[in-house]
């Protein structure tokens, strides 16, 4: 968020401070400046036009075989106990306890068959579409919010292109919104969480005041452009004034505040609940009307996780506790945007980073089971109305149409209005790098 009086960092599970708020210029006097952020901007190759993409993260790799993938010829330790209706689309079943996504079939398409998942307990995958170990090239790989931000930059100067909405977590890997990686903390998520709502206006701050130390800053900028030989200093005018204007901007602020929206509306979406549970996070239904408030305002990337899916014990209590939730929140959203005409421009995406085991254990639980998982995916313009591959008789391999999470990336990409395959950007060594690998293309069934 942005903060004018004062720092604020948080530590992450990888001994890493992060910043959690933006700073304004350089009345910080150190670390990462929100006009360097908004140099972004620069490097715009799709104007003012906007396509957005929402991804709903479920932490902790949710049951595919008992959501959206359900095999009643199964045996009973495999089988479970939820049974499946039908939805509005012929031939298609799913899970008793998603009763609004089945009469939205139609609206809606299903990959019963990703594949290729590390087995690692992180959203690292799903944000960008590689194994968070494997071949990792200087600085990581960016997520995709990150490279959507870098390629098109913001549609306005009061909304930063990518948000992340993930609240903190007992177990901060899944809470990670998505990294910048090789292409700099330029280009990281804007995080508007917990008290830094707060920071979004000029709380004790008149703009007259805020002018006086935009003038200081200035001064700053001016000796240290005098000292620099590089001329990286050049413009920074321009961002600087870009900085100011997000903080003096009530639209960023306005579209984070929920109290604005139709009682009926927000009921609709459901409350959830805020208690974060062990490692896990919180049920913040909230958060899937606020993702809609901010890429209808100009974000392009929205990243929310919700609850906790590593069910090793009480799989189908904690199902029937979380299933119906999700069913509330992703229904509503996908109904909201079709009220409102963008389902071709946003994109929704809903998956965790593996599936589960198709043996049920002795404490009612599935275990983690990287060989095949599932998503679900709707707007963008894609085709909906079907379900993409199939596993077998026992939910544990893919059997047809094996889907990877770099296809899925493709796919999203390509409803972002970008061709993946011919963007290279530079990672930290100089070295032009792809964002995907080349064998990996949108998925024809859906674009």
């Amino acid at each position: 968020m942005l903060s004018i009086l004062e720092n604020s960092s948080s530590e992450f599970c990888d001994g890493m401070s992060r910043r959690n708020f933006l700073k304004i210029g350089g009345l910080a006097l150190g670390g990462l400046s929100l006009p360097e952020i908004l140099k972004a901007e620069s490097t715009s190759k799709g104007g003012k036009t906007q396509k957005s993409l929402i991804m709903i993260f479920l932490p902790g790799g949710p049951p595919h075989q008992d959501m959206f993938d359900l095999k009643m010829d199964a045996p009973s330790g495999i089988r479970g106990e939820f049974q499946p209706i039908r939805t509005n689309v012929p031939g298609i079943h799913i899970c008793e306890l998603f009763p609004r996504l089945a009469r939205l079939m139609d609206k809606l398409a299903i990959i019963r068959s990703v594949t290729g998942a590390s087995g690692d307990h992180d959203a690292y995958q799903c944000m960008t579409g590689h194994p968070p170990r494997k071949n990792l090239p200087p600085g990581g790989w960016p997520s995709i919010g990150s490279v959507v931000s870098h390629q098109q930059g913001p549609v306005n100067d009061s909304i930063p292109p990518f948000i992340g909405l993930a609240p903190k977590m007992g177990e901060m890997r899944w809470a990670d919104p998505g990294r910048a990686g090789f292409l700099g903390p330029a280009y990281a998520p804007f995080q508007p969480n917990g008290a830094g709502k707060d920071d979004l206006v000029l709380n004790g701050i008149t703009l007259d005041r805020l002018q006086d130390r935009k003038s200081l800053l200035t001064s700053f900028d001016q000796f240290r452009r005098e000292t620099d030989a590089s001329g990286t200093m050049e413009g920074l005018d321009t961002f600087t004034q870009q900085a100011f204007g997000v903080l003096t901007s009530s639209r960023l602020a306005e579209a984070m505040d929920l109290e604005k929206e139709d009682p009926k509306l927000r009921d609709r979406y459901g409350r959830g609940s805020a208690k974060n549970r062990a490692d896990g996070g919180p049920k913040l239904l909230d958060q899937f009307l606020l993702a809609r408030r901010l890429v209808e305002a100009g974000c392009r990337v929205v990243t929310l996780a919700f609850s906790r899916w590593d069910w090793h014990g009480r799989n189908f209590k904690r199902g029937r506790e979380d299933m119906p939730m999700l069913d509330q929140g992703v229904s509503a959203l996908i109904e909201d945007l079709y009220h409102r005409g963008l389902e071709k421009d946003v994109s929704v995406i809903v998956w965790g980073e593996f599936g589960r085991t198709p043996t049920i254990n002795k404490d009612a639980g599935r275990d983690h089971w990287p060989r095949v998982s599932c998503a679900l995916m709707a707007g963008g313009g894609i085709k909906t109305g079907q379900v993409i591959g199939a596993t077998d008789r026992l939910g544990g391999e893919a059997v047809e149409r094996p889907v990877n999470f770099q296809e899925i990336h493709a796919t999203l990409y390509h409803n972002m209005g970008i061709n993946i395959s011919k963007v290279l950007t530079p990672d930290l060594t100089g070295r032009p790098r792809s964002i995907l690998d080349s064998n990996y293309k949108p998925l024809p069934e859906l674009v």
